[in-house]
């Protein structure tokens, strides 16, 4: 018998290497890794736009406005970028997005060292952001099935997604909050571009086998219209995704009002400004860890309304609060909410879903979770230039509250619709452990 390393027993002792297990895919390796880095660059040009925004104007309106031009694209075109998703290879798509998106943040930096950068010019290149979005998120959502072999891992990868999503959360707001102090916005959008460079690497290096896709005999229209009818007419996929909508809506825009919450009520500067964003990051990191060590998307369902109403209930009281300790830590539960019920989510889509449909299921999941956003920008800065950011998150989080106790009461027949496919596929593991009793019974082993 081969001993097992010191390092592979202390991975095994820890639980971590069935929280890792879907790095053994070489495909999936590459893209975590390159995503890793690529994100890091993301979150810190993601929480610089705002910050120059209200440094330059000092509106709030104008904040919100910017947000809403950066993510009306994404509500507007991914439910038809999802049509091409499906006809289309991913993976090349994902290089020209990557390709697309390194251009826009070389352009920002160039504007800015040239000193000719103003409010417009980043409500433009927001909107080509938003463009590029619409086609990239579904795609890269849609892309993790064709990188993973065992359907059963499937979740895994997706919780380990979020992880590296909030990992960079983590990372990338306290190094743009230091980067802003000392080097000013510039060099974010320069880093951001240059970690872009890892990610097309790592896609490159990639060898994919192209998937099936069937002849289209069908107009983009009707393919569209399809789509539509099978994520909207199936119950579960239908509620998972209007809570998502809700919850994007009322509750994800606290991160756009945040450079108010941090300078005008905590009377911080741009480090207070990342502190705040980085406990988010550390709630929905914790939230992603404990994705990833479930085995598969089985009971997830009943927690979704719980992790809404968990989400909405830390910014009711985030709302109130004036201590920035208190509001750090109010920032992790509202962040481990978020991404445990975004997770949660996505897990049972892509795990219940047709795959010749994917691409258009996740385009709306994609709609749900971002394009519902730039409404929800839109709403915070003209509430909050009227009642203040304070009352503004107050209803979010109360919205989502009602929304969660909706979703709870809708549970029993999601549930049922659920049921048949998670048999199916051998999810449940007490269906699982009937079959493998009643297999023993008929062909019992030999002594």
């Amino acid at each position: 018998m081969i001993k097992k390393s010191f390092k592979s027993q202390f991975v095994d002792i820890l639980g971590l290497s069935n929280i890792v297990r879907s790095l053994r895919y070489r495909n999936y390796r590459l893209f975590f890794y390159g995503q890793s880095i690529s994100l890091i660059g993301t979150w810190i040009q993601r929480i610089t736009v705002p910050w120059l925004v209200y440094r330059l104007t000092g509106s709030v309106f104008l904040l919100g406005l910017v947000g809403f031009a950066g993510q009306i694209p994404t509500f507007l075109m991914s439910p038809f970028a999802g049509v091409f998703i499906d006809r289309w290879n991913r993976h090349k798509i994902l290089v020209v997005t990557q390709v697309l998106a390194l251009i826009q943040a070389l352009v920002l930096a160039f504007l800015f060292y040239e000193k000719s950068i103003s409010v417009w010019h980043i409500a433009i290149l927001s909107v080509f952001l938003g463009i590029i979005n619409a086609f990239d998120m579904p795609a890269r959502q849609s892309f993790v099935v064709d990188m993973i072999d065992k359907k059963e891992d499937l979740g895994n990868a997706i919780a380990l997604n979020s992880s590296m999503v909030n990992g960079a959360r983590l990372i990338g707001p306290s190094i743009a909050g230091i980067l802003i102090s000392l080097t000013g916005e510039g060099m974010c959008f320069l880093i951001n571009a240059i970690s872009y460079i890892f990610v097309i690497a790592f896609l490159l290096m990639m060898k994919i086998t192209p998937r099936e896709i069937a002849i289209q005999d069908t107009n983009a229209f009707q393919k569209f219209k399809e789509g539509f009818t099978y994520t909207f007419g199936f119950i579960p996929i239908r509620y998972i995704i209007l809570l998502l909508a809700l919850v994007s809506l009322m509750g994800m825009p606290y991160t756009v009002l945040m450079p108010v919450f941090a300078k005008t009520i905590l009377h911080g500067g741009s480090h207070t400004f990342g502190f705040l964003m980085g406990a988010t990051g550390i709630g929905a990191l914790i939230g992603a860890v404990y994705m990833a060590s479930r085995k598969n998307a089985a009971g997830l369902e009943k927690f979704i309304p719980w992790l809404a109403a968990i989400f909405g209930l830390g910014l009711v009281l985030f709302s109130f609060s004036t201590n920035f300790i208190l509001s750090m830590f109010l920032l992790l539960i509202t962040g481990f909410g978020m991404m445990m019920q975004m997770t949660s989510s996505n897990t049972i889509l892509q795990t219940i879903v047709d795959d010749d449909k994917r691409g258009r299921v996740m385009s709306f999941y994609t709609m749900a979770f971002m394009g519902t956003a730039p409404f929800g920008s839109l709403l915070a800065g003209s509430l909050a230039s009227k009642v203040g950011a304070p009352n503004t998150l107050l209803i979010g989080g109360v919205a989502c509250i009602v929304g969660a106790f909706v979703f709870m009461r809708k549970l029993p027949g999601i549930k049922k619709s659920i049921r048949p496919i998670y048999i199916r596929l051998g999810i449940l593991p007490e269906i699982k452990a009937g079959i493998e009793v009643a297999t023993e019974l008929i062909n019992p082993p030999i002594e």
